[in-house]
């Protein structure tokens, strides 16, 4: 969905242009050229931003300015720049504040991070709104298992220590962090998550900590990090076992002095934010290896929450189905699952977790005829019964029902990753390629 600007200005040439160069770079636009105007346009289109002339032939100053900027992202427009100007739009809520003529690389640089802010913003107000929920609600179970995490993130919400969980990909260590976030005193505050395995080194550093103006090329502007936008409630790091020696020894000088600094600045700014970091690794394995920071081991892994794999809550396979039928139903009754089929599911290993139980409901929902009882044989063949490459395995396993060759290399990446415990990099070394295209991979065949 495009994001949508208004264009709010007197002047008809530099309306039009400003409209004609936006929408070319992909925005949807829309224009006014009087205060009058503009209300009427605000309430037809409810613009993602706005770009807004300092005077209008109905209206002057920054009276109008208070009256959109608490609702949407608004940057104001002016040919008279001063710093008090500045400052005074800034105070009453503007989003930036622009001198014209402004070149289009600026404006589209102020128009993104005014996009960005409103997502922020956005993101927040739903994340307090969610905050009385205290159970994250794809995190069901009844199993012994279960309720012994439950309990635990319970016991662990309250704290303001670093935690650390882990578990094979797929368990939903994210709904975990989550939950541990809901159930503590900055639930009101943002959950911000971040993987740590998509962005190469020197590009998570700058997401992660923020940069100042010239630090590196391209950085035109300052950019507030996500510590920042976590300021108040929780940064959630997952996969944190895939960061480079470099990041390791400054995120533990974050966990223990609360202090970071941007990438080209000179001075500290304060960390408000609590960490909550995952990893499907073996991190102590991985700490005598000399892969990772004992020390930063230690630090994040004074409270540990350990996820169950699927196979060790079997009794909670039935309420899961139920629920991921339900959610992926768009209209009418969800489809109902024979005993046998249910059952049959039971007996599966499940080597993708939770994960790969909710995409197979939900293809399942997708194929079967609506109204039609889901019994054994609408179940993919090699998931049945003593049929699933964890059980036979083998080549004969993968083979028996001939798969196609792009059904062949997910059924045995599912087998390596269940034998190797979630362990990309091992998986890797198996399949005799790199981490980053076995991450890809997996992507891709959403066994993550």
């Amino acid at each position: 969905m495009k994001t949508s600007i208004l264009v709010v200005e007197d002047d008809l040439a530099l309306n039009q242009m400003l409209v004609m160069a936006l929408r070319k770079t992909g925005y949807d636009m829309s224009s006014a050229r009087s205060w009058a105007e503009a209300r009427q346009q605000l309430e037809l289109h409810a613009p993602d931003v706005v770009l807004l002339d300092m005077n209008l032939p109905d209206a002057e100053g920054f009276g109008h300015l208070s009256e959109i900027a608490a609702e949407r992202p608004t940057i104001m427009l002016t040919a008279f720049g001063t710093i008090d100007h500045a400052v005074q739009a800034m105070r009453m809520g503007a989003a930036d504040y622009l001198v014209k003529p402004a070149s289009l690389d600026e404006l589209e640089i102020v128009i993104q991070r005014a996009v960005d802010a409103g997502r922020l913003h956005a993101g927040r107000a739903v994340d307090q709104a969610a905050s009385s929920v205290h159970r994250t609600p794809d995190l069901l179970g009844e199993s012994p298992a279960m309720k012994s995490l439950n309990q635990l993130i319970n016991a662990v919400g309250g704290s303001a220590s670093t935690v650390l969980v882990t578990g094979e990909s797929g368990t939903g260590k994210e709904l975990v962090a989550n939950a541990v976030h809901k159930a503590g005193p900055r639930s009101a505050e943002r959950f911000v998550p971040v993987d740590c395995c998509t962005l190469q080194e020197s590009l998570f550093e700058s997401e992660l900590f923020g940069h100042e103006r010239g630090a590196f090329t391209g950085a035109d502007r300052r950019k507030a990090g996500l510590i920042e936008a976590a300021a108040g409630g929780t940064l959630f790091l997952d996969e944190i076992g895939d960061i480079g020696p470099a990041l390791q020894a400054k995120l533990l000088r974050v966990l223990e002095t609360g202090r970071f600094r941007r990438v080209g600045a000179t001075a500290d700014l304060r960390a408000d934010v609590r960490v909550v970091a995952a990893t499907n690794r073996n991190l102590q394995d991985m700490v005598e290896a000399g892969a990772f920071r004992a020390d930063l081991y230690y630090r994040l892994s004074a409270l540990t929450i350990e996820v169950p794999p699927m196979r060790e809550r079997v009794e909670d396979i039935p309420l899961l189905v139920r629920h991921f039928a339900s959610r992926a139903t768009r209209q009418g009754e969800p489809p109902r699952f024979s005993e046998a089929s249910i059952q049959q599911l039971c007996r599966y290993g499940w080597p993708g977790n939770v994960r790969e139980l909710r995409n197979v409901v939900e293809r399942l929902v997708l194929l079967v005829p609506h109204g039609q009882l889901i019994e054994p044989w609408h179940l993919p063949a090699f998931r049945a019964p003593s049929s699933g490459p964890s059980a036979r395995g083998g080549v004969d396993g993968l083979l028996q029902d001939e798969p196609t060759l792009e059904e062949l290399e997910s059924r045995y990446l599912a087998l390596l990753l269940q034998r190797h415990g979630g362990n990309r990099r091992r998986v890797a070394d198996a399949l005799g390629i790199s981490e980053r295209t076995a991450y890809r991979m997996i992507d891709r065949f959403q066994l993550r």
